[in-house]
């Protein structure tokens, strides 16, 4: 997946925004310091300082929603996604991307070990979560420009998780039925599914690290790299005279 984000051209837009809110700040607080010099009068004092503070909230406010927006463009299966981020597209995406990252959508499952129900089970429960939003009346209109991050999950849907579903879960359930006391390594269609598993984990992939970028997740992918080492930790009881031991100790 290629992926393009325009971090940088809005940190440009941002420094421009804020020598723009700059220069006419200081121009209204020029013309209204001369009016003042020029008239005296209390009353107009009044006036424009309250003018002047509308003007500077009003300012800070666009600018502080300007400062939001993040422009990120995807390349997914050949075409090309641009999502204007705001704070609740953010979310949504954030969302969104843990709920996959931590299931058997991203997450390897190894030549003998998981299990292929709980395997279905886990994306069935991943499209239930991912077409509720779709499905209710909070679901923010789309966009005026560029793409919605719902789009993206509609594509995860209909292209990816409905089809492998679709296929293997009556077929699984026809097994199970028909054989309750064998093992599902058993089931004779138990290595293609394996196989399909593992091919639709790698077209989700671009998909979920899509949303991370969207969410503004620094570097997304790391959280879908399996670990080359285990980590171990354990507790240390301290010396009688507050030291701990060393690590050959």
């Amino acid at each position: 997946m290629a992926r393009w984000n325009g971090r940088g051209g809005n940190d440009a837009v941002r420094v421009a925004l804020r020598a723009v809110l700059a220069g006419v700040t200081g121009s209204v607080i020029g013309i209204a310091a001369y009016s003042i010099s020029q008239t005296g009068g209390q009353r107009l004092s009044v006036i424009v300082g309250c003018l002047i503070g509308v003007a500077v909230a009003l300012g800070l406010e666009l600018y502080r929603r300007s400062a939001q927006l993040t422009e990120v463009r995807l390349v997914l299966l050949g075409n090309e996604m641009s999502f204007t981020t705001k704070a609740d597209m953010r979310q949504a995406a954030q969302r969104m991307f843990f709920q996959a990252a931590t299931r058997v959508a991203t997450r390897p499952l190894e030549e003998g070990s998981g299990n292929l129900r709980e395997a279905l089970t886990s994306l069935k429960t991943l499209f239930d979560l991912y077409r509720e939003p779709l499905e209710g009346y909070t679901t923010p209109p789309p966009p005026a420009k560029g793409d919605s991050v719902y789009e993206l999950a509609l594509d995860i849907l209909n292209f990816q998780l409905a089809p492998f579903l679709a296929k293997w879960h009556p077929s699984l359930k026809d097994f199970e039925d028909r054989h309750p006391d064998q093992d599902e390594s058993e089931w004779p269609q138990h290595a293609a599914f394996r196989a399909e598993l593992s091919q639709l984990q790698e077209r989700l992939r671009p998909y979920v690290i899509g949303l991370g970028e969207i969410a503004g997740i620094r570097d997304p992918e790391r959280h879908l790299r399996p670990s080359g080492r285990s980590v171990q930790s354990r507790l240390v009881a301290p010396r009688h005279d507050g030291t701990r031991p060393g690590p050959q100790e």
